[in-house]
């Protein structure tokens, strides 16, 4: 009974820390992208390669926060609960974007 439970708690954890990630990831990649549309407005963007400068870095950061959970918390990498951090991470990025949509067709 105890190991469910354990099972239990260590998923939801999971969904939680991979939820977080990707929620902040999917916050910074929003507001890089309205700084870089304030930035293409003003014409202070030359060319269509510098539409998003920094996007590597942003994601570099994500596959090191990431990697910092995988250290600081390996429980949740063991057995079939790195899927649910990897799951929290896509629900959390789908949000923003979801959010994002959202706000389009308001617009």
């Amino acid at each position: 009974m105890e190991t469910q439970f354990v099972n239990f708690v260590l998923s939801v954890a999971g969904l939680i820390f991979g939820g977080a990630i990707g929620f902040g990831f999917g916050k910074i990649q929003n507001a890089a992208a309205f700084r870089n549309a304030k930035r293409q407005e003003g014409g202070g963007l030359k060319n269509g390669w510098a539409i998003m400068p920094g996007s590597m870095s942003r994601v570099a950061f994500l596959l090191i926060a990431l990697a910092l959970v995988q250290v600081l918390v390996p429980v949740l990498f063991t057995g079939n609960v790195q899927w649910l951090v990897s799951a929290g991470v896509v629900i959390g990025y789908g949000w923003t974007l979801y959010q994002k949509l959202r706000h389009r067709k308001t617009i």
